[in-house]
């Protein structure tokens, strides 16, 4: 496998910490039937993993948002120069978890809405925090939680979390697909994610699954 740019920060000093983002007061009502939600949040082996371990998420892929299909590659997107981001297309049934609940464990656990254009040990646009919602329900229930988080001053620093339009999402090459379930021991999973993974079990027990949902 190409040496990956979410190696660089395997021997960083300090994780990320996990913060209990409020509960949100606006809860999504999307009809029954799978939806399909777009998150950004820095490498996206990180937000895989933790979106794969919850209730309700049925598929999980990771990939490139913004920009377009050409230069949809990992080493194109991880040059920065592309306005691609990485990022993750999750199913869920809304039936077992609300958009609002993804959400809150999105900004609990997987990304600091304080860091502009970098998470954790990677720099750059590419790993920028951004919500793409799909659908007016997702926009008016991402607008609404921005604003209570805004408002609730629980981070010390400005949050810098945008809202972007869905511009395409192109799935990543298949060695990126399931890449914690496939690589448990790699350093930047051990590092960076399976503190993530151990924060969504300790903070959102009734929505944590131990098993990997694959694909």
């Amino acid at each position: 496998m190409t040496l990956s740019a979410c190696q660089q920060g395997t021997a960083a000093p300090a994780r990320e910490a996990s913060v209990n983002a409020p509960v949100p007061a606006r809860k999504a009502s999307e009809p029954a039937g799978l939806k399909t939600a777009v998150f950004a949040g820095g490498c996206f082996w990180g937000a895989e993993a933790v979106f794969s371990h919850m209730k309700g998420v049925t598929s999980v892929v990771s990939g490139y948002h913004g920009g377009d299909k050409r230069s949809a590659t990992y080493d194109n997107v991880s040059s920065g120069v592309t306005n691609h981001a990485e990022a993750v297309r999750v199913t869920y049934d809304p039936a077992q978890v609300r958009y609002d609940q993804l959400l809150q464990v999105f900004f609990s656990v997987i990304t600091d809405p304080t860091q502009l254009n970098r998470q954790g040990p990677d720099v750059g646009t590419q790993y920028r925090s951004a919500l793409v919602p799909l659908g007016p329900e997702q926009q008016a229930t991402a607008s609404a939680y921005l604003a209570q988080m805004k408002a609730s001053r629980l981070w010390r620093a400005p949050i810098v979390t945008k809202i972007e339009a869905h511009r395409g999402f192109f799935a990543a090459e298949g060695e990126h697909q399931d890449f914690a379930a496939k690589n448990p021991q790699h350093p930047y999973i051990t590092y960076w994610d399976v503190p993530k993974i151990a924060a969504l079990k300790r903070l959102f027990p009734a929505l944590y699954k131990a098993s990997f949902t694959r694909g």
